[in-house]
This record gives structure tokens, C-alpha cells and sequence, in this order.
């Protein structure tokens, strides 16, 4: 992936992030991310950083809304075909 792919991706997660936080009762646990000081507006910053960035920012994201959907369990519903 190119350098400007990651930072767009990185950008997409942010609008996520923050729209998650917006509309869900639990906020995202963003501290690894924000440890990072990387933003999608951090264009000097290398690809490296971005794609660490960008793990961390997917990463508090979706620990977030799995912590949601345990609290929220309900019965399972087996798999079938038709």
C-alpha cells in the first residue's frame, strides 16, 4: 500500500472513530493510538508510523465495540444453510 492509500485510510478510521464516539454510549479506548502523536493530518510523518497508527486506531475501534457486543450478548444463533 502507498504511503498516501494509508494516510487516506488512516483518515477514514479517524471519521470512524469519531463518529462512534458520537453515537454509542461507550467511548473509544484511543490510548495506545494516542501515544502515537500520528494523525491523519501528520502528512511528514513516515509510512511506518501511519501503519502504526492505523493498527492502533482499528485496534481501540473494534476492542471498543467488542466489549459492547459482550455486554450486549444475546442467544446464539446457529449457523445454517439453506
Amino acid at each position: 500500500m502507498k504511503k498516501q492509500e494509508l494516510i487516506h485510510l488512516h483518515g477514514l478510521l479517524a471519521e470512524v472513530s469519531n463518529y462512534y464516539e458520537e453515537n454509542a454510549a461507550e467511548d473509544v479506548d484511543l490510548d495506545e493510538y494516542e501515544e502515537l502523536g500520528v494523525r491523519p493530518t501528520s502528512i511528514h510523518k513516515s509510512k511506518t508510523d501511519h501503519k502504526a497508527a492505523v493498527f492502533a486506531l482499528a485496534g481501540g475501534i473494534t476492542s471498543t465495540m467488542a466489549t459492547e457486543d459482550e455486554e450486549e450478548e444475546t442467544e446464539a444463533v446457529p449457523a445454517s444453510a439453506d
